[in-house]
């Protein structure tokens, strides 16, 4: 362990971007904010490449114990920014020559540093305060088209946050009190002679802020709101990059927790509860917004399996992150394809895309048979390993809960598919839509299937690294 700031390199490139970014949106003229789009996405790639060379070096961490730089850790970075890439290009066109074109993208950055600390925090201080890092930006980006569904759901995420927030902080102060210490490393074995109903209310605590995040039960109400009120780049990011930071954050906790406290069945029932929620939810919906709000509910019911296995199932961590890279890449080609036609809000308004846009039509049909899970698809193998992990850590009523679901979630992705493989009506001439965003769609929707035989050949190579490490 040390101080080497180095190791830190790929958060450092996004701090140094989002601020780079909001200084020179404040001098540069309207008509030339597009230069920190520029800024943006060089922060970004700059940061990729720090995390994959970092991936290839042995484990430490830095700071003492409070910050680990392991595989968890370079996953989670490679993903977090590969999804912000996606991002921008799919909401270019929609931010384009706004007024708060540069604050967007240093709001993004901001987010996705918190998402990265989070997922790599190893102390419940840094925890707490990348929770923050990852929520305040958010607020802002919810709330940054300034109409009256953005306004609501930006309070409501806000008002969530920070109930949730607190609640964090009070199980950190319990564990703390407990276990006599901050970082993990000194925590395992505080809390194995700690009284296990105190540990019990601090895991209550600390998990409630990162299913918030996460947005699952019980801090999921804001994402449905945020991602129909919020603008297309907002709620694609949303939905997307903070589960990746507080998942990987969830794992790390529950990984340093004594057998005094059932938490294996605490976080399973929670994901139970969370997958079906988001599918019966999801049933009803007409704003595909919303429909995808939902979806990304239940989808964290699936990713919170893997956690609730960590101390049972070697293949737990694979899993997650296999997991958790298919889908990102799967949920922003369908909010791709939504940010490429704006105007088609509702399942009915899809009717005739197949036919009036066949490439943003057959964009869909992956992105959507991908989040069922049908072969062959990236979100396939990822829940093929997250069944597997689970069923193999003693869990078998989960798997079928989740196998029970999976169907079930079919019935109201089909809603959207049907009507888009329907004949519309004809209107002369081709569909109108934002290139680059469908470019974007294409280009997420073509990596969910070749994901497949990528991370069909990572996940042993992921296993290895997470045992030998």
């Amino acid at each position: 362990m040390g101080k080497d700031p180095l190791a830190l390199l790929p958060e450092i490139c996004l701090l140094v971007g989002a601020v780079t970014t909001l200084l020179a949106g404040s001098f540069l003229a309207r008509d030339r904010q597009w230069l920190t789009r520029l800024v943006a996405l060089a922060a970004l790639l700059a940061s990729g490449v720090a995390a994959a060379a970092a991936l290839t070096g042995d484990p430490l961490t830095v700071y003492g114990t409070t910050f680990a730089v392991d595989t968890a850790t370079g996953v989670a970075r490679l993903v977090v920014v590969g999804s912000t890439l996606l991002v921008i290009a799919l909401g270019t066109e929609e931010v384009r020559g706004r007024p708060r074109e540069s604050e967007t993208y240093a709001l993004l950055l901001l987010s996705s540093l918190g998402a990265t600390v989070m997922a790599a925090a190893s102390d419940l201080l840094v925890l707490a305060v990348s929770f923050l890092l990852a929520s305040i930006p958010l607020y802002g980006l919810i709330g940054m088209t300034r109409g009256p569904r953005a306004a609501e759901a930006a309070l409501k995420a806000y008002l969530l946050g920070a109930l949730l927030n607190i609640l964090l902080l009070l199980g950190s102060v319990v564990l703390y009190g407990v276990g006599g210490a901050t970082a993990y490393a000194d925590l395992r074995a505080g809390l194995a002679g700690a009284p296990a109903a105190a540990v019990a209310i601090g895991l209550l605590g600390v998990l409630a802020g990162l299913l918030f995040k996460a947005g699952g039960v019980p801090g999921h109400f804001w994402v449905p709101d945020a991602a129909q009120g919020a603008g297309v780049t907002a709620a694609a990011f949303l939905t997307t990059v903070p589960k990746i930071g507080a998942l990987v954050a969830a794992y790390r906790l529950v990984s340093v927790l004594p057998d005094s406290v059932s938490w294996p069945l605490l976080v399973a029932v929670l994901a139970a509860l969370t997958m079906t929620l988001g599918n019966l939810a999801a049933f009803a919906q007409d704003d595909v917004r919303r429909l995808l709000g939902w979806s990304t509910v239940s989808q964290v019911g699936y990713l919170l399996m893997p956690v609730a296995v960590a101390g049972t199932s070697s293949d737990a961590l694979p899993a997650l992150l296999v997991y958790l890279a298919a889908y990102a890449v799967t949920n922003l080609a369908a909010f791709a394809v939504v940010a490429a036609v704006p105007e088609r809000r509702s399942v009915a308004d899809a009717r005739g895309l197949a036919a009036s846009a066949p490439v943003l039509g057959g964009a869909l049909l992956v992105a959507l048979l991908s989040l069922v899970g049908t072969p062959p698809t990236a979100v396939f193998l990822g829940k093929l390993s997250v069944f597997t992990a689970t069923w193999e850590g003693g869990m078998a009523w989960l798997v079928v809960v989740a196998a029970a679901n999976t169907v079930a979630s079919l019935f109201y992705y089909l809603r959207w598919i049907a009507p888009a493989y329907r004949p519309g009506e004809r209107t002369g001439g081709p569909e109108p839509h934002r290139p680059l965003a469908t470019v974007t769609a294409v280009v997420a929707a073509l990596s969910v299937l070749v994901l497949l035989p990528a991370l069909s050949g990572l996940l042993p190579a992921v296993q290895d690294a997470v045992v030998a490490r």
